[in-house]
């Protein structure tokens, strides 16, 4: 009976190490993740415009500037122009103004040929876009026609920039 019993012992233990140990437990979750994005626009910069120095003012006289603005992607949107600062100015014959309340009469444009005013309701003389997610800049074309020349001196005025959405 010894021998059976020896080769019983043995049986068990060869089975003990055969058995693996159990496996621990990795339950699992899942969540949601969301954001939503909303129509926006922004404007990220409207550079200054400044004309060279003149004498008489008997040839016109040019520059530019730029407005860079950024909206949603597919977001429409405009982009107006005050008609500034200047006493009697007008989109069409906007006004820098001296010290002595002298003018300089001058137009902004959204096209290098001047032939479109830009200026602030939105259909009519606005720059009309759609939005692409990225920042977006325009040239903002400045023109100062030949006219009376006023008092040596700086004339100045402050344009507002309207981005509407």
């Amino acid at each position: 009976m010894r021998p059976y019993l020896h080769c019983l012992a043995v049986s068990f233990a060869a089975s003990a190490l055969l058995v693996s140990p159990a496996l621990a437990q990795a339950p699992t979750a899942q969540f949601n993740v969301q954001i939503t994005i909303n129509a926006e626009c922004q404007i990220n910069s409207a550079s200054d415009l400044n004309f060279p120095s003149s004498g008489v003012i008997d040839t016109a006289v040019e520059a530019s500037s730029a407005i860079a603005v950024q909206c949603t992607n597919g977001t429409d949107y405009d982009i107006g122009l005050s008609a500034g600062t200047g006493a009697t100015a007008t989109v069409a014959a906007r006004q820098m103004t001296g010290t002595g309340g002298e003018t300089v009469t001058y137009s902004l444009y959204t096209d290098a040929g001047h032939a479109d005013v830009w200026g602030d309701q939105i259909g009519t003389d606005t720059l009309a876009a759609t939005g692409t997610g990225a920042e977006q800049t325009y040239p903002v074309y400045g023109q100062v026609p030949v006219q009376e020349t006023p008092t040596a001196g700086v004339y100045t005025d402050t344009i507002t920039v309207t981005l509407t959405y």
